[in-house]
């Protein structure tokens, strides 16, 4: 009865909040459609490459609709190519010897113009390769030719042997397709992400704000349980947070036509445990922040290395000891189980083990907040 109170209030008051509400609601899916634009943007990203007394067979190959190449007398060093002109990146030839010189001011230019060099090397060889092939072929059918009027074979049959295969390829793709860029990759990690942000932003400031008005010291007076008190906001919260969840799946699935290989049901479930742990999470620090100026400093500190090992940053790149670190971030395993089953079709008996930590962060947030609680109780 005690507990149905709280939620019921809680419903009251966030029904009134218009402002909540929309924050909650609606800017997950304006930052999502941001991210979107942005990395849709990304691949159209063209690179300027300057080139010195370089072979004109690779200066073709270069060539490509995100590589405009442009020419430059070989008497010039690069470095002042480089500053008196707007270019990336400067190539020079001096017999067999290539140098790379790059602005390397912009990234994902630098590593378009280095891929396009490799690319192009590389297509270069196979074509001199398919010449040699050509020519060695040439001469096998020669002589089979004569080998066959000396014995007076058919000439068809040795021409006929010895011809080339052509292969014919057809690319298929387990997730997504040709078109697939960084964000189609990135999207299931952000879904969880942005779940997890708004969830403990909401949360956080909520109990604060119940603390500063003085309604959680009336709460504590009154004979109701400190876990009663907590059951009450993670269900009253919990209901808006998985209005938000299937909110962002769904609108990330129609509006961005994700593909979700695996059930879409897996998908909201491990986004409503780690709206949970976000609400958890968010109710414990907020305990400890004596002001809302104080709650945004916390922010930062909880959010920004949960991104960092959420797999935007491949974390079994990085060292050793940071990802043991790693290993002890709710959105590590959040993250881990969205992917398996948006990119992989996993199901639920292959993310168990993402779901059993998950679970655990939520029982040990649980606790922690109970314990927490004591300190406002006077009574």
């Amino acid at each position: 009865m005690r507990i149905r109170a709280l939620i019921k209030r809680i419903f009251k008051e966030m029904l009134h909040d218009k402002r909540t509400l929309l924050l909650m609601f609606v800017g997950p899916l304006l930052i999502l459609t941001l991210l979107y634009f942005l990395f849709q943007s990304n691949s159209t990203t063209t690179a300027t490459l300057g080139v010195q007394n370089v072979d004109a067979t690779l200066t073709k190959a270069i060539a490509s609709k995100h590589v405009k190449i442009h020419h430059f007398a070989d008497n010039l060093p690069a470095t002042k190519v480089l500053d008196k002109n707007n270019v990336d990146g400067v190539i020079t030839q001096r017999g067999q010897k290539l140098t790379l010189t790059l602005r390397n001011d912009n990234q994902s230019k630098r590593l378009l113009i280095k891929q396009s060099l490799q690319k192009a090397q590389i297509k270069l060889k196979s074509q001199a390769a398919v010449k040699i092939i050509k020519k060695q072929q040439q001469a096998i059918i020669q002589l089979e030719q004569i080998v066959a009027m000396l014995n007076k074979a058919p000439k068809a049959s040795a021409k006929k042997a010895h011809q080339l295969k052509k292969y014919t390829v057809t690319t298929r793709y387990l997730y997504g397709d040709h078109n697939s860029n960084f964000f189609t990759s990135l999207l299931p990690i952000m879904i969880v992400f942005i779940v997890f942000f708004f969830v403990f932003l909401i949360s956080g400031i909520a109990l604060l704000r119940e603390r500063t008005t003085g309604t959680l010291k009336r709460l504590l007076a009154t004979p109701v349980k400190r876990s009663e008190i907590i059951i009450g906001y993670l269900c009253g919260y919990g209901f808006f947070s998985l209005l938000q969840t299937i909110m962002i799946v769904l609108y990330s699935s129609y509006a961005f036509k994700i593909q979700i290989l695996g059930s879409i049901w897996d998908v909201l479930l491990v986004n409503a445990l780690i709206a949970l742990v976000a609400l958890c999470l968010g109710l414990l620090v907020s305990t400890y922040a004596a002001t809302e100026f104080q709650m945004m400093q916390f922010i930062p500190i909880v959010i920004i290395p949960q991104i960092l090992f959420s797999g935007i940053i491949p974390v079994t790149n990085m060292a050793k000891w940071l990802q043991v670190i790693g290993h002890f971030m709710p959105l590590y395993y959040g993250a881990d189980a969205i992917s398996s089953i948006i990119e992989r079709g996993s199901g639920l008996t292959q993310i168990y083990p993402d779901l059993l930590i998950i679970l655990a962060f939520i029982v040990v947030f649980f606790s922690l907040n109970i314990w927490a609680m004591k300190r406002y109780r006077q009574v």
